[in-house]
């Protein structure tokens, strides 16, 4: 008897739970929050924690007098002098993070004066052409601006990463971060043969000789190849050109092998110019008394839809992509 109404009862539980995670599942797909700006004044904000750090740690004499020069330097900050603008991008393999950085860079330059600098501080391994191209072309921006831009790399800058970072005047690194892998990639498994042998055909049709050359699924021709070759070439040649445009130090050739290093050795092929992590750079800043502002933009909350959306496209990516 118990276990003829317990399962009834069970299945109508179950329902009931799966009906509600449908329900918020729907609601939060259509459910749209505004973007918008998040602006720090870094500066203060690292005094406020340097006074309260002395007021645990020292004497109290110490403290005091301590204390009276930290609040006098507060105090004069001078508001209206040079400025540095700090931005974050985190890159994944198609750089969404430019969505943000567009319009960050916007809001810089609506403000900025040529006295002011930009310090980015960059963390990102490569991933597609056309998102890390438009990455370049947004920082190219604040250097066309005449506005001086620092890029700090304390992780990675590869590939993609690294022709971000060469259109920064200055590029600082932490020692082993790595640096580098200047070079192209496309890659694709082939199923053909599985196909062939399980009695698949498979179509494709195209109109253009090259609107497809390898392919993942179909017989791949020494053809396909070399043409898939040459656009590479041509690719990893527009990303040399770049790289000598705004780094004419570099020995290009020497570099552009697909190879990465530790900052330590870039530092000697002239890919960094100074080794330090982005943190004790922004501490001279703020022991000179200069004044550093965060600018952050977030972006609408992206809806279940869109992040499973998105989690399909990375599978496709890893799976036939062309990656820096």
């Amino acid at each position: 008897m118990f276990c003829s109404d317990y399962l009834p009862f069970l299945l109508k539980v179950v329902t009931i739970l799966i009906a509600a995670i449908i329900f918020l599942v729907a609601m939060n797909a259509v459910k749209k929050k505004k973007g918008g700006f998040i602006i720090k004044n870094l500066t203060e904000k690292f005094y406020k924690i340097k006074l309260k750090m002395a007021k645990n740690v020292l004497d109290k004499k110490i403290f005091k007098e301590l204390a009276n020069s930290i609040k006098s330097k507060i105090k004069n900050i001078d508001k209206n002098g040079p400025k540095t603008f700090v931005l974050n991008f985190n890159g994944n393999i198609k750089a969404t993070a430019v969505d943000s950085l567009k319009h960050e860079v916007t809001a810089i330059l609506s403000v900025a004066s040529k006295d002011d600098k930009v310090l980015l501080i960059l963390e990102s391994p490569g991933g597609t052409i056309t998102g890390y191209g438009l990455a370049s072309a947004e920082l190219s921006r604040i250097r066309n601006a005449g506005i001086e831009l620092v890029i700090a790399v304390d992780k990675v800058a590869a590939s993609g990463g690294y022709m971000m970072a060469c259109i920064a005047n200055k590029i600082i690194a932490a020692p082993s971060a790595i640096i580098g892998s200047i070079g192209v990639i496309a890659q694709t498994p082939n199923f053909n043969r599985l196909l062939n042998d399980k009695g698949v055909d498979f179509e494709q049709i195209t109109s253009g000789k090259y609107k497809r050359t390898v392919t993942m699924f179909g017989k791949n021709t020494d053809e396909d190849r070399q043409k898939l070759q040459s656009e590479l070439d041509e690719m990893h040649g527009a990303f040399k050109d770049m790289i000598k445009l705004n780094r004419p130090i570099v020995d290009i050739e020497k570099v552009a092998t697909g190879e990465y290093w530790l900052a330590i050795k870039a530092k000697d092929l002239s890919l960094v110019d100074e080794l330090i992590t982005s943190q004790d750079y922004l501490m001279k800043l703020y022991d000179n008394g200069e004044i550093v502002y965060s600018v952050q933009y977030k972006g609408k909350k992206m809806n279940v839809v869109k992040k499973f959306s998105n989690i399909c496209d990375t599978l496709i990516e890893k799976l036939q992509t062309f990656p820096m």
